[in-house]
C-alpha cells in the first residue's frame, strides 16, 4: 500500500445509550449496531439521578453516529450548550469511557495501547480505611498494612464520627486530637507504610496551615483538600506556607480548573476524577497538562470497579502517574445510610462487574483485556438504586460541618 493511501475503516454505529442507577453508582453502556458493547460511569455522586438525564438527552445525539470519532463527540457535548458543570461532565465522561472501550474491543487492544503504549504494567494503590475513634483507625491500617498494601488513604485525622451529634471543639482540642491520629499512625505503621491524608475540605485556611505544620515531622505522602477547593488562590496560598505536598482536584470537573490551580502552584499531586472530567479523553489532556508543570497524578476513585477500571488504563499510559485510590471495604467503619456495601467484599462495588483487578505487594495489575477491561453483570445493571439525600452535619452553633 502507498504511505499516502488511507485505510478504509468502517464507521461503527452507536445504536443505543442506556445508563443504569445501580446501587449507589450511575453506569453507562453504548452499544454499536455490530453488537459492540462498551460501559462507562459516571462520578457526579450526590447528582446522579441528573446526570442521568444528561445521558439521555447525549445518548439521543449519539444514536446513528460513528462511535471511533471520540474526540469530536467530546467536543461537540462539550461546547455545544455552553454551560458545564459536574453533572455535565459526568455524564460526558460515563460516554466517554464507554467509547474508548469499544475502541478498544474493536482494535482488540487494552485502551491503554491506544493511548501510546504501557509505561508500566502495574500500578501502585493506596487502599481506604475509615475509623470514629484513633484506636479503630491504628487497628483497621495496621491490617491494611498486613494485607500488603504500602498506601493507606482516605485517612480522616479528624475521623469519621457519627454525623448526627452536633460537632463542636475548642481549636486547640480540634488540631491536637487530628495531630495524636498522625503521630499514632505513624508510629504504628513504621515508614514502610504511606499516609495519605485526606481532610474532606473540613479546615479554614488558618486551621490547614496550623495542623501542616504540626504533622510535616510525620511525612504524610499527601495532605488532600485541607479546605474547600473552590478558589485556586486560596489553595496556593495554604500550599505556599506548608511543607507537605497538597493534592486536590477531585471535584473538578473541567481542564480549566486544572490549570487554575496549577498556574497558582496551589497543587503537587492532581486528584483527577476520570468519571467526572471528561472520561479517559479529558484525563488524558489533564494529565499532559499536570506534565508540563511537573505535577503527579493521583487518580480519585470511591467509586466502582468501572472506575478503576478506565483509572488502570489511564495510569498504564502516562509518565506522571504516582498512585492509584483502590476503595476497599470490609475493615472500616460504615454508616448505613452512605457505605452499606456487603460485607466481605474486598473492592466496593465487585459485585457489580465480571472481574476485578488483582492486587499483589500492594499493586494492581493493569487488565490487559481488549476496552478498558470490564463488563456489568447481570446485578450491575439491576442492583436497586440508594438515593443519597441532601443532609450534612450540624455544628453545635447551628450551621454545617463538612465531613
Amino acid at each position: 500500500m502507498n504511505v499516502h493511501e488511507s485505510v478504509d475503516v468502517a464507521p461503527m454505529k452507536v445504536a443505543r445509550v442506556t445508563p443504569y442507577l445501580s446501587d449507589r453508582y450511575l453506569f453507562v453502556e453504548v452499544e454499536t449496531e455490530d453488537g459492540l458493547v462498551g460501559v462507562g460511569e459516571c462520578g457526579a455522586w450526590g447528582q446522579l439521578e441528573a446526570a442521568r438525564t444528561a445521558v439521555e438527552k447525549f445518548g439521543d445525539y449519539l444514536v446513528g453516529e460513528d462511535a471511533g470519532t471520540i474526540e469530536l463527540h467530546w467536543n461537540r457535548m462539550q461546547r455545544f450548550g455552553w454551560f458545564r458543570g459536574a453533572v455535565v461532565g459526568a455524564a460526558i465522561s460515563g460516554i466517554d469511557i464507554a467509547l474508548w472501550d469499544i475502541k478498544g474491543q474493536a482494535l482488540g487492544q487494552p485502551v491503554y495501547a491506544l493511548l501510546g503504549g504501557p509505561a508500566r504494567t502495574r500500578a501502585r494503590a493506596y487502599c481506604h480505611v475509615k475509623a470514629s475513634s484513633q484506636a479503630q483507625m491504628v487497628e483497621n491500617c495496621l491490617r491494611r498494612k498486613e494485607q500488603g498494601f504500602t498506601a493507606i488513604g482516605h485517612l480522616n485525622p479528624f475521623l469519621d464520627e457519627d454525623r448526627t451529634i452536633a460537632y463542636g471543639k475548642s481549636h486547640a482540642r480540634k488540631i491536637g486530637d487530628a495531630v495524636a491520629v498522625i503521630a499514632d499512625l505513624r508510629d504504628r505503621l513504621g515508614n514502610d507504610v504511606d499516609l495519605c491524608v485526606e481532610i474532606h475540605r473540613r479546615l479554614t485556611s488558618a486551621e490547614a496551615i496550623t495542623f501542616a505544620r504540626e504533622i510535616a515531622p510525620y511525612r504524610p505522602m499527601f495532605y488532600e483538600d485541607p479546605i474547600a477547593p473552590t478558589s485556586a488562590d486560596a489553595m496556593g496560598r495554604v500550599a505556599d506556607k506548608v511543607d507537605i505536598p497538597i493534592a486536590t482536584g477531585e471535584r473538578f470537573s473541567t481542564l480549566n480548573d486544572f490549570q487554575m490551580h496549577l498556574s497558582r502552584g496551589a497543587l503537587s499531586y492532581a486528584r483527577i476524577s476520570v468519571c467526572l472530567c471528561g472520561g479517559i479523553t479529558g484525563a488524558r489532556k489533564i494529565a499532559a497538562l499536570c506534565e508540563a508543570f511537573d505535577v503527579g497524578v493521583i487518580p480519585h476513585n470511591p467509586l466502582s470497579p468501572v472506575s478503576l477500571a478506565a483509572c488502570l488504563q489511564l495510569d498504564a499510559a502516562i509518565p506522571n502517574f504516582v498512585i492509584q485510590e483502590f476503595p476497599t471495604v470490609g475493615l472500616e467503619f460504615e454508616s448505613a445510610e452512605e457505605d452499606g456495601d456487603a460485607a466481605g467484599q474486598w473492592l466496593r462495588g465487585e459485585q457489580l462487574v465480571d472481574e476485578i483487578p488483582e492486587v499483589r505487594e500492594g499493586y494492581v495489575d493493569i487488565p490487559t483485556r481488549p476496552g478498558i477491561g470490564i463488563a456489568l453483570s447481570k446485578r450491575g445493571r439491576a442492583a436497586p438504586a440508594i438515593a443519597r439525600g441532601v443532609r450534612m452535619r450540624a455544628h453545635k452553633d447551628g450551621f454545617v460541618v463538612d465531613q
